[in-house]
């Protein structure tokens, strides 16, 4: 299970919504760039230039493109609420249940 950042019943979700690279939809395998709150705490803090390549792999011990972390924002989504990242050339957008307009037959 990913560590995250909870406040208030709501958890912090990590994404990249500028064109460019994507920072979850280009690392889809690691879930912990979602919510990891070392990472959440850099970008609530404005330090998103201090998330490099060198700082992932001494916290998470992975080699990830971290092009994407210049463009960081952090939403705050409700415990338990099911989530996507939904990715346009590298602009990412957080998609809920309940701000989707879905079709029935």
């Amino acid at each position: 299970m990913a560590e995250k950042l909870i406040k208030d019943g709501k958890v912090a979700v990590l994404y990249s919504p500028r064109y460019g690279a994507g920072w979850y939809s280009w690392n889809t395998e690691h879930k912990d760039l979602l919510f990891h709150p070392k990472i959440v705490q850099k970008v609530l803090d404005g330090k998103r230039e201090e998330i490099t390549d060198e700082f992932i792999q001494d916290l998470l011990g992975i080699n990830i493109y971290t092009g994407g972390a210049e463009d960081l924002e952090v939403e705050w989504i409700a415990e338990g609420t099911a989530f996507e990242i939904t990715e346009h050339d590298g602009y990412e957008r957080i998609e809920t249940i309940s701000n989707h307009e879905w079709l029935v037959s």
